[in-house]
């Protein structure tokens, strides 16, 4: 019912910057959380971000004050604007959302979206 796309990942070099995007589209009604989880290489998959639809925001320590996630509630779209990147920072970056269905409440997954973080 609900479908996530991610877009905007890519190379970038260390230091650098890179704004991810994730768009939910489908018959769903009310998106509660939105968020990004990262997974590289060999380890488990990482929480990294989340927003509220009231905008409050959590992230994950070894992200905070480089990241910022935000949203559009009208668009059900969630942002991840990414700075001062590292090498860490490197994985495949996807985008949740937990939907409000009315009888039922159910968690998305976008497909994913890579980022490199090299020189």
């Amino acid at each position: 019912q609900v479908q996530l796309v991610e877009s905007g990942g890519g190379l970038v070099q260390p230091g650098g910057s890179l704004r991810l995007s994730c768009a939910a589209s489908g018959s769903m009604f009310s998106i509660s959380v939105m968020g990004w989880y990262r997974q590289a290489p060999g380890k488990e998959r990482e929480w990294v971000a989340s927003i509220t639809s009231g905008g409050t925001t959590n992230y994950v320590e070894s992200v905070k004050g480089r990241f910022t996630v935000s949203r559009d509630n009208a668009k059900n779209t969630v942002n991840l604007q990414m700075n001062s990147l590292k090498s860490e920072d490197t994985a495949v970056y996807y985008c949740y959302c937990t939907a409000d269905h009315g009888t039922y409440v159910k968690g998305y997954w976008g497909q994913g979206t890579q980022v490199t973080v090299s020189s």
